[in-house]
């Protein structure tokens, strides 16, 4: 029942943001919208506000924003309120608006990890002191670079931890580095709840809201181009195609579940930037393809005959199905194989 909830939450933030972003700049623009609706099918209840439909539908695997105007055979369309009355650069930014509210929000749940968890300082910089502990009564302090432990050198966390685990009971020799000298201290570890020797210090640093986004933003930037080189290296055929479906995000989703809500957070940032980006992929019945319709309107000075242009989307979302039927397939089928273990 966890995952179910959990996958509930994971998928209506996505599809929300998403559609949020779309609601709202048309809303800036000036185009009226008729109805906004998380999931699809039958609708289970809603509301009507200002003119708007807001409703939620029986089938949570999506979300729409229908817009006045976008339908060529809608009639009585208020002048100057339709989505085909605005400009080509704020028609693109109503399209574009959906898949950039998923790589903001994806920064904003890396900036609540951020804020609350905290995030990994660099190098062998402590980040905290935990109170009572050997380090903070051997005069160890917060933003100290452990430099040295038992005579060896030290580069990187991992390091550290070595360096003191194999030495509870045992007074050890630290060097570190405070305003650009070298102080020498001596630590006793003692023995940790994981069966290892600790002193109580950290690297993990809480950060204030505006340094966690700030953050959260970097972060989401890094993950974007790590994923556009992946996806490079699967076209080029330098790496395995390896998508997946709802299954996969499901079975991602559970084991979030089971290690932890800052987990579960973690990987619905991952989700939102991977969907942001998908969207953004010049396939037909994606935001990308639209936004690349109406690019070749501005360039020609006239818009695609929308009916061609509809039948395009029709044919492109009939293939998208045929393609998360097959990711699906192999999905169940790689969990069937692996077992417990699930995919690899």
């Amino acid at each position: 029942m966890a995952t179910f909830w959990a996958s509930v939450f994971v998928f209506a933030i996505l599809i929300f943001f998403h559609e949020l972003g779309h609601f709202a700049v048309a809303k800036a623009v000036g185009i009226k919208v008729h109805e906004f609706s998380l999931g699809f099918g039958p609708k289970l209840f809603g509301q009507n506000r200002g003119g708007t439909d807001y409703n939620i539908r029986l089938l949570p695997l999506g979300g729409f924003v229908r817009m006045a105007g976008m339908d060529p055979e809608e009639e009585d369309v208020e002048e100057g309120k339709g989505f085909n009355d605005k400009t080509v650069l704020q028609r693109m930014a109503v399209i574009t608006a959906g898949p950039l509210m998923n790589f903001f929000l994806a920064a904003v749940l890396m900036a609540i990890i951020f804020m609350l968890q905290g995030m990994p300082v660099q190098g062998t910089t402590v980040a905290s002191v935990l109170p009572g502990q050997p380090a903070e009564q051997a005069g160890i302090k917060s933003g100290d670079q452990i430099y040295s432990i038992d005579g060896k050198k030290v580069t990187n966390w991992e390091e550290i931890i070595t360096g003191i685990s194999n030495r509870p009971g045992q007074p050890t020799d630290v060097v570190i580095i405070r305003d650009n000298q070298r102080i020498e201290l001596t630590v006793t570890p003692v023995m940790g709840e994981e069966g290892r020797a600790i002193i109580g210090i950290s690297r993990v640093q809480k950060l204030n809201p505006l340094a966690a986004f700030a953050s959260g933003v970097e972060l989401t930037f890094q993950v974007t181009v790590i994923i556009l080189e992946f996806v490079g290296k699967m076209i080029t055929g330098q790496a395995p195609a390896d998508l997946g479906g709802p299954v996969r995000m499901v079975w991602e989703i559970d084991r979030a579940v089971d290690t932890g809500f800052y987990y579960l957070l973690q990987l619905a940032a991952f989700l939102s930037i991977n969907l942001g980006l998908f969207n953004l992929f010049p396939i037909p019945a994606l935001d990308g393809s639209r936004i690349m319709f109406l690019g070749l309107e501005g360039l020609r000075g006239r818009p695609v005959d929308p009916a061609k242009e509809n039948f395009i989307h029709m044919v492109g979302f009939g293939l998208l199905i045929m393609l998360i039927v097959v990711i699906t397939y192999n999905d169940i089928l790689q969990l069937f194989m692996q077992g417990p273990q699930g995919f690899q």
